[in-house]
């Protein structure tokens, strides 16, 4: 199916380009920042509607984090029929939860499908529209390209914002940090606790990537400990044998959020017990409604927590700063320790690069208007969802273009 784009609105746009100082490269369809699973997803699903886009990329694959930046022992936390993009489902011979590996093929499997071939190794520079011409232009780095040659400018109706809630590593500012003498690494430097056999390491940070890397340690025989700073909600992977995720989605489609928490709760604590037991408080308010509130997920727990009953893994307060040897916390204890693993996250980096759209985004760089901005503006993965919102962002997104399209 031919792209449905006007020929006079793209001759218009081509005028209003070439009477410009720079002359750009004309995306007939929607220009797609980031190749991450919300990126091909629109990709895919604007491939669906008749609707051309090109997708441009910073690193030299598509879904650069899961092949780049995770540990070996990663699978999902949710069940593979909620992590499907739009339009083709992982192959039923892959497991409930698939390895890190198994998303990636998958992934890979996608783009070839759909016939989606991103752009790599261009940089996105900056990205604003063009109140005078009505189109949206990107200007990017090719790192691929001679120096003088590198600077590209791409316009068209529609972007696409999809580089993901994970975009830069979040490392924080602990005193005392430059003091350290032993290894320090973020999380998405890690890769297996085979690394680390028979040594002190302390992990920062108690998200579920930090839970499942601590657990990862302790199975390869070394001594980790594990920072819990905040409460924080740890509740069973499974519920009477389904999966945590399907169940609360359930129960919110019935019962008040509240009621939903509550439930979640208690099954936990008949489960696994108590966590404040072994120094892990949890939230005054529900995991649903702090995950609806604030974007926060509540850690599902794959054996972490039985490791710490037993004493395998040892919980800490927060740090109150670094040593060279090790780390002292806000209790009074100092310890010394081989290696410190960050694994406090990630977070988005569009305020660097969309210029002129301060009113879309939150102080945090997320966007407070949905996954539709203004002006052929949209945003695809970014409503803290995980890969359900992905999917939904990206039917809503294509369909949306598609419209506008035929309106054009």
């Amino acid at each position: 199916m031919p792209p449905l784009v006007s020929e006079q609105w793209g001759k218009e746009k081509n005028d209003c380009m070439i009477a410009g100082k720079i002359l750009s490269t004309w995306v007939d369809g929607a220009i797609i920042v980031g190749a991450g699973p919300s990126g091909l997803a629109t990709a895919a699903c604007l491939h669906e509607q008749g609707v051309q886009s090109l997708i441009l990329e910073k690193s030299d694959c598509i879904a650069s984090l899961w092949q780049h930046r995770t540990y070996d022992r990663l699978h999902l936390h949710t069940p593979k029929k909620l992590c499907e993009l739009p339009l083709l489902s992982i192959p039923d011979s892959f497991p409930t939860y698939p390895t890190r590996q198994q998303f990636v093929d998958y992934l890979d499997d996608y783009a070839r499908h759909f016939d989606i071939k991103p752009r790599f190794g261009e940089i996105v520079q900056s990205a604003s529209f063009d109140e005078a011409c009505k189109v949206w232009r990107v200007h990017s780095i090719d790192k691929s390209k001679s120096v003088a040659s590198q600077k590209a400018e791409y316009a068209g109706n529609w972007l696409v914002v999809a580089t993901g809630e994970n975009a830069e590593v979040s490392i924080p500012e602990l005193p005392g940090i430059q003091s350290y003498r032993g290894s320090l690494i973020h999380s998405s430097k890690y890769k297996s606790g085979a690394d680390y056999e028979g040594g002190k390491v302390l992990v920062v940070g108690s998200g579920n990537s930090g839970m499942e890397i601590v657990l990862d340690l302790s199975n390869f025989n070394a001594k980790p400990s594990i920072v819990v700073r905040s409460p924080v909600h740890v509740l069973p992977r499974e519920v009477f044998g389904r999966a945590t995720y399907a169940v609360a989605m359930s129960l919110m489609k019935r019962v008040p959020i509240w009621l939903a928490d509550l439930l979640l709760v208690l099954y936990s604590y008949l489960t696994i017990g108590s966590t404040a037991k072994y120094g892990i408080q949890r939230p005054k308010n529900g995991p649903l409604a702090m995950k609806e509130q604030l974007g926060r997920t509540p850690v599902l727990d794959v054996g972490t927590f039985a490791k710490i009953k037993s004493g395998g893994i040892k919980v800490m307060p927060a740090i109150e700063s670094l040593t060279i040897s090790g780390a002292k916390f806000v209790d009074g204890q100092c310890h010394s320790y081989n290696a410190i693993i960050l694994a406090t996250g990630y977070r988005c980096n569009i305020p660097r690069w969309l210029k002129g759209e301060d009113e879309v985004l939150s102080n945090d760089g997320f966007p407070n208007c949905g996954w539709k901005g203004r002006r052929g503006l949209y945003l695809a993965g970014l409503s803290r969802k995980g890969l359900v919102g992905t999917a939904r962002d990206a039917r809503l997104i294509a369909e949306d273009i598609r419209k506008a399209c035929i309106v054009g």
